[in-house]
């Protein structure tokens, strides 16, 4: 007997199963997930709540601010042709490695739009009208300017090894590293106060190119000529190193707070991934011999606070 004719509920089931085996992993991190039911939403990102004070008279309520961003959600699909004859001659299950390869597609759509947004965050503004990443941030009534994106001369750091700018040292990795943390420690909200003060996980994301160094530099308990790691024991603190190919950066490396309440970026869905199939039976099939199994998507992402993000250029 010759082998089973795979059917197109097989390979529809066969999808999901894939779809939700292998969901991207760091853009639900450093991402807020919202549902949508409209073309696009509004946030309106409004400042933290108000600190204690000591009561004096009466109490002092604090009003919501008004500045936000509106993402609008985009159309997205991807639609896979299979012939016929593949399907009934197939032996060797590489029709449904091709299904499994559309899964894994859809899979890291997020991490797609994301580094989209990453690349471009020197470029793109946010919701208080700076660049994602930019040198002079300000905060509702702390008008002090805040930088999230900086520039560091890594030959001036304090290391025995020094490398370059595209090949740093494990030392001059650690030392960026700690810098991008002690600047996110510091941010101040709209009304002054300390913005991520109970801070204790972050991401380190690098191009492919960095992600040994920075690996080490996160992991090594001893690094350059024997001198002890600062990194691996800091005392609570933890930083996940994260390689990402779809970063066009040399000498870049960027840094996420992923234990707020409030992430650096959102994420917005109005229709999941859904497939579709003009499958067995069908008009498509009988007039072309042939399959097609689409995928589609809703769905965008935006900005959400700068605050829990900084960027490190190496000079």
């Amino acid at each position: 007997m010759g082998a089973k004719t795979l059917s197109s509920r097989a390979i529809i089931g066969g999808f999901y199963k894939r779809l939700e085996q292998g969901a991207a992993n760091w853009p639900f991190q450093v991402g807020m997930m919202f549902q949508s039911d409209q073309a696009s939403e509004t946030y309106n990102w409004l400042g933290q709540s108000p600190a204690m004070r000591e009561w004096v008279g009466g109490r002092l309520a604090k009003a919501l601010r008004e500045n936000g961003i509106t993402i609008s959600n985009k159309d997205y699909e991807a639609t896979l042709r299979i012939e016929k004859k593949d399907i009934t001659r197939d032996k060797t299950g590489q029709v449904m490695a091709r299904v499994n390869e559309l899964a894994d597609r859809a899979n890291s759509h997020w991490a797609s739009l994301l580094s989209t947004l990453i690349i471009n965050a020197e470029s793109t503004v946010c919701y208080d009208g700076q660049f994602f990443f930019d040198t002079d941030h300000t905060e509702g009534d702390n008008t002090t300017n805040q930088s999230n994106d900086l520039s560091i001369d890594i030959s001036a750091l304090p290391v025995t090894n020094h490398g370059s700018t595209t090949a740093p040292s494990v030392g001059e990795m650690q030392q960026v590293v700690l810098q991008m943390v002690q600047q996110i420690l510091g941010f101040k909200d709209d009304q002054n106060e300390p913005m991520n003060e109970n801070a204790r996980n972050f991401m380190v994301m690098v191009p492919t190119a960095l992600w040994n160094v920075a690996h080490s530099a996160l992991s090594m308990p001893m690094i350059d000529n024997g001198e002890s790691n600062v990194l691996t024991n800091l005392g609570g603190y933890k930083i996940v190193p994260v390689a990402n190919p779809r970063l066009t950066w040399t000498d870049k490396v960027s840094m996420y707070r992923t234990d707020g309440n409030v992430k650096p970026f959102i994420l917005q869905s109005e229709e999941d991934v859904i497939m579709k199939a003009k499958g067995d039976g069908s008009e498509f099939e009988f007039d072309h011999k042939a399959h097609e199994y689409g995928i589609s998507a809703s769905r965008n992402v935006g900005y959400g606070y700068w605050q829990h993000a900084c960027l490190a250029q190496m000079t």
